[in-house]
């Protein structure tokens, strides 16, 4: 067994499903990146589109059970909470969905297997996948036990991210607010790499790279914080 096969059996044994169809799953598990030379390789960008659907409804059905008090609001912003990127990137992490991923080579040297967005889209993918293989309590069994922490940290304090300390820092010292230049962009369309510069004037700039604008100026802005000996 190759180490990529050994990663997919391990996947499956995490999530605690066995596919009857293998190919649903190798499908959720397959980037868009693979197949790019014109062979035609089914990627998980149609499974993701359903997984966010399946995910949205699992995620809205258990808030209205432990919040039963909430007003719409209060359920939005949790929603935003557990339905994102950034979340569904932590899941796959968790279920070491990283190393089971098909990417292509190119897309792989650019770091496509850690993107936050990358895995994030695979989270979903795979999420549609449970629920055409399995059912929706396949699916909403994968839920309530990869998102448990995600509940418990709904109403944790939610801590700054890089930009917007920068920013505080800056006006804090009577300056404009940072600016952000894509110095660089680099990889193809489906996974690019951007370079971003941050500049405050009297400072020298610093630059940072990621899979996405956000990405490389929160980098950006971390570093500059961290050479004005504060913490990002």
């Amino acid at each position: 067994m190759n180490r990529r096969a050994l990663a997919v059996a391990e996947l499956q044994a995490r999530i605690g499903h066995l596919f009857s169809d293998p190919d649903l799953l190798e499908r959720a598990l397959t980037h868009s990146s693979v197949g790019n030379g014109g062979s035609k390789i089914r990627d998980n960008e149609r499974l993701e589109f359903l997984g966010d659907r399946v995910l949205n409804l699992l995620a809205a059905e258990q808030l209205t059970e432990v919040r039963p008090a909430a007003r719409e609001g209060e359920l939005s912003r949790c929603m935003n909470q557990l339905v994102n990127s950034q979340t569904c990137a932590r899941v796959s992490r968790n279920i070491g969905l990283r190393d089971a991923l098909r990417v292509d080579a190119s897309a792989s040297k650019v770091g496509a297997r850690d993107s936050d967005r990358v895995l994030g889209d695979a989270c979903e993918a795979v999420m549609a996948a449970l629920y055409l293989d399995g059912g929706l309590e396949t699916a909403r069994t994968f839920f309530r036990r990869f998102w448990v922490e995600e509940f418990q940290d709904l109403d944790a304090p939610r801590s700054k991210d890089a930009k917007t300390l920068l920013q505080e820092w800056a006006m804090g010292r009577g300056l404009p607010a940072p600016d952000y230049v894509v110095v660089d962009r680099r990889g193809p369309s489906h996974a690019p790499n951007f370079t971003i510069e941050v500049r405050l004037p009297g400072y020298d700039a610093e630059t940072a790279t990621g899979g996405s604008k956000r990405e490389a100026e929160k980098a950006a802005a971390a570093l500059m914080l961290t050479k004005r000996e504060l913490e990002p």
